[in-house]
C-alpha cells in the first residue's frame, strides 16, 4: 500500500484541491455538483472555513523522494512548513535538496446544518485523483477524518454516496458507516435521475443521551 503523508490544507493547495474536485464532478461518481470550480474559488473556500471543519490533503513523494515522516499515514497535521522549516508546503527536504511531492487526494469535515442542534454532526467529503483511486488514499483520509471529528467533539459523521460507487460504498461500510436509507431520484445528472445513499457513523457509544 502506498505511504501517504497527511497534513492540513493551506492556500497554495487550492489548485490541486480544485483539480481533484473537478475530476469528481466530471466523472459523475461522487457528487451531484455539476459546476466546475476554479482555484480562486477553492482558495476562498479554504479561507472561510472554521478550525472545527478542517480540510486535509494526502501527499506522496515523487519517485526519487522519500517522506521525512516515519509513519506518513499517521503524520502530524501541522503544515510541512512548520515541521521542516519550509516556505512551500508541498516540498520536503532530503539530502539538502527539495524533493517535490504530489497531492493525490483531499478530504474535509463540513457543516451538516447551521442550526445549533446539529452542531455535533459533521458531513464529510473525500476526493481522490483519478490515477490514484484504489490505492489507499481514501482510506487513510477517512480514518484521519474520524480521528479529527473526535478531537473536535463531533458525535456523528454523515455522508451521501452514489449506489454505483462500489469502491466507496465498500470503504464506508468497512470503516463503520451504516446505510440509513436511499433517496430515490435525488438529482438529475446528464438527463438521468440519480439515487443517493445516506450513511452515518456514531463516534462514541458513551455520548450522553437524552
Amino acid at each position: 500500500m502506498t505511504a501517504y503523508r497527511l497534513r492540513l490544507a493551506t492556500a497554495p493547495d487550492a489548485e490541486a484541491i480544485c483539480r481533484i474536485y473537478n475530476q469528481g464532478i466530471e466523472d459523475r461518481v461522487a457528487t451531484l455538483e455539476t459546476e466546475l470550480r476554479t482555484p480562486d474559488e477553492r482558495r476562498q473556500w479554504l479561507a472561510n472555513r472554521s478550525p472545527r471543519h478542517p480540510v486535509i490533503v494526502a501527499e506522496v513523494m515523487e519517485p526519487d523522494g522519500l517522506s521525512a515522516d516515519p509513519e506518513p499515514g499517521r503524520a502530524s497535521l501541522r503544515p510541512p512548513s512548520e515541521r521542516a522549516g519550509l516556505t512551500v508546503p508541498a516540498t520536503t527536504i532530503k539530502g539538502g535538496l527539495a524533493a517535490p511531492v504530489t497531492i493525490t487526494a483531499w478530504a474535509s469535515l463540513n457543516v451538516f446544518n447551521p442550526r445549533e442542534a446539529y452542531r455535533f454532526v459533521a458531513d464529510i467529503s473525500v476526493y481522490v485523483e483519478r490515477g490514484w483511486r484504489g490505492q489507499g488514499a481514501g482510506r487513510v483520509l477517512l480514518e484521519k477524518l474520524v480521528e479529527l471529528a473526535r478531537q473536535h467533539d463531533f458525535h456523528k459523521l454523515v455522508l451521501s454516496a452514489f449506489p454505483g460507487n462500489a469502491g466507496g460504498m465498500a470503504l464506508y461500510t468497512k470503516l463503520g458507516f451504516r446505510t440509513v436509507g436511499i433517496y430515490r431520484e435525488q438529482g438529475l445528472l446528464d438527463g438521468k435521475w440519480v439515487d443517493t445513499v445516506v450513511m452515518e457513523r456514531l463516534l462514541s457509544d458513551a455520548w450522553p443521551r437524552p
